[in-house]
């Protein structure tokens, strides 16, 4: 008897955490979306950062194990890396103009 209202109990607690759970939640604000798009930006930006640091640290180890041939000059490191530069975020602006190159890619699509 103790098992089926322990199982019963735990059944219940279960089914109310799951309604609490499917409840729907208010649409964010502006404010929440600017600086979850804000968020998204700077993610973005450290994992170009990253990719930066890293390429220049293989860099820095392509150079130092290279075989030098006696009598031949040291090539220049042909690197590809690209700094992503500080971190500036510009929101976007609702209702703002697209760019020509935008609006002209956009138009080509519908006709």
């Amino acid at each position: 008897m103790k098992k089926n209202l322990k199982a019963l109990l735990i059944l219940g607690g279960a089914m109310l955490l799951a309604a609490t759970a499917l409840a729907k939640l208010p649409a964010p604000s502006d404010e929440a979306k600017a600086k979850a798009a804000e968020a998204a930006a700077k993610t973005a930006w450290t994992g170009k950062l990253e990719a930066y640091q890293l390429c220049k640290s293989q860099d820095k180890v392509a150079a130092r194990t290279k075989p030098v041939v006696k009598g031949a000059k040291p090539a220049a490191p042909a690197s590809t890396c690209v700094d992503p530069g500080p971190f500036v975020y510009v929101p976007a602006v609702a209702g703002a103009a697209l760019p020509a190159a935008a609006a002209s890619a956009v138009a080509a699509k519908k006709s």
